[in-house]
């Protein structure tokens, strides 16, 4: 039996995500962060279907991360406004989540991503659980949370304001504050993509939006995008074929005047 299968049977009872609260009550916190998460998962879902062709994977986009039992329940989990969580199944025992319940799932996200509209303090927040017997007089902070008890191995904070990101990844226990690469974007290696700032047109704003790149530096397309490009291609390809035929009948008229017949040629 292992260690977590032995803590389960020795606690009277852990809830899962049918009996923990979905929500903490606060809102989204402005209306690009709707958009900026569809981006985010559109044009990396290709990505992923192909790393994982059994569909085991999930994104979470407002969504609690419950990582420990607390008085209020809701008290003890994060919401991330994005994050992906590989090799998991689509359903939980074949029901949709409500959250995802570390104790029950074990598995953490591989990425957490936080969209920040003030100055940030709170996603930057290090504060740790107090001592055992002690009040808690304020929330553990998302930073320690994500570095410490969920032990996500890359973090990032989207400043919106800023069109700027920073990107931290887990060593030796801590988190590391990433350098950029080469083209201004952070690599993702276990996905084999770059994050990034873009600026342009979505949703009728043009803003800068958080989006992912491949390991060549290619944009990855959102669906809408996709379809404008395969719309170009196809275009590209009617035109190329009417110009090979104009080009045939141009030819086809010449050797006729020239007295030869080009269904003889």
């Amino acid at each position: 039996m292992t260690i977590a299968k032995s803590f389960e049977l020795e606690v009277t009872h852990l809830p899962d995500h049918t009996e923990l609260p979905e929500s903490d009550g606060t809102f989204v916190k402005n209306f690009q962060e709707l958009p900026q998460s569809i981006i985010l998962t559109d044009s990396l879902r290709p990505i992923l279907q192909r790393i994982h062709p059994d569909g085991r994977y999930r994104i979470g986009q407002d969504c609690g991360i419950y990582w420990r039992l607390t008085d209020p329940l809701e008290r003890g989990a994060e919401a991330p406004d994005w994050f992906y969580v590989p090799n998991v199944p689509p359903l939980f025992n074949g029901e949709v989540r409500r959250s995802y319940v570390l104790w029950k799932e074990y598995l953490a996200p591989l990425i957490v991503l936080e969209f920040v509209s003030g100055n940030g303090a709170e996603v930057r927040d290090r504060t740790p659980p107090p001592e055992p017997g002690q009040a808690e007089e304020q929330k553990v902070g998302k930073f320690w949370v994500y570095e410490q008890a969920i032990r996500v191995p890359y973090y990032g904070i989207y400043e919106v304001k800023k069109a700027a990101v920073e990107m931290y990844h887990l060593e030796d226990n801590r988190y590391q504050r990433m350098s950029v690469n080469e083209r201004g974007r952070y690599p993702i290696p276990q996905l084999g993509v770059e994050l990034g700032i873009w600026q342009g047109e979505y949703d009728e704003m043009n803003l800068p939006w958080l989006r992912w790149w491949d390991s060549e530096g290619n944009l990855l397309l959102i669906g809408e995008e996709r379809a404008r490009e395969e719309r170009l291609r196809a275009e590209e390809e009617r035109l190329r074929a009417e110009e090979e035929k104009q080009r045939a009948d141009r030819l086809a008229a010449k050797l006729r005047e020239m007295g030869i017949n080009p269904d003889e040629v």
